[in-house]
């Protein structure tokens, strides 16, 4: 049974998952997913400021905690007892492209060339996890919520905002790989 779970599954399944999520939740009392609103929830929780956007009954809420828990747990106990043994199998033109970048090491799902704790006091450190982290949570404020929530449970409750950010997330991630990150790579 372990061998099974260790192999990779179809993409499907994932899908089917998370499209599954949506209407259990809207069933067990019309809540919404997404993470980046358990960060308000444990700073409220943890920091109650007299600030008005920490300011609410967090209480409420704390179903989400429990859910962003339980993605960490289950993220340590597949990393520790079921990682996938195997290389991980990457498209030839993404591996020519990266290595046009400058990126060669494909042994791990995340490259050390880019995410490794080396890199963390250096200025290739500071653009991607120190600029990068604080432009993906200002634009998570931005939009009201993150990729999971406008585009898993926005888009299927036919919300027209997560509509616009879900487009904008595309159009932005695009924009990023084939114009921006190119030139970021030419630093280094």
């Amino acid at each position: 049974m372990i061998e099974f779970i260790k192999q990779p599954w179809h993409w499907s399944i994932a899908g089917i998952m998370i499209g599954l999520t949506v209407p259990i939740l809207l069933l067990i009392g019309n809540k919404t997913f997404g993470i980046s609103s358990s960060l308000r929830h444990i700073c409220a929780a943890c920091f109650p400021a007299n600030l008005s956007y920490f300011n609410y009954n967090w209480r409420k809420e704390i179903w989400n905690l429990f859910f962003v828990f339980g993605v960490l747990l289950g993220g340590i106990i597949t990393n520790q007892f079921l990682s996938n043994p195997n290389d991980i199998i990457i498209n030839e033109n993404t591996i020519r492209d990266l290595k046009a970048l400058g990126v060669t090491d494909f042994s791990n799902l995340m490259p050390s060339d880019i995410f490794s704790v080396d890199n963390i006091f250096t200025l290739k450190g500071l653009i991607f996890f120190v600029i990068g982290g604080f432009l993906v949570g200002f634009g998570t404020r931005y939009a009201g919520g993150c990729t999971s929530g406008h585009s898993i449970m926005g888009l299927s409750n036919l919300q027209l905002p997560s509509l616009i950010a879900t487009i904008c997330f595309m159009v932005g991630g695009f924009a990023m790989t084939n114009l921006i990150l190119p030139y970021i790579f030419k630093l280094f």
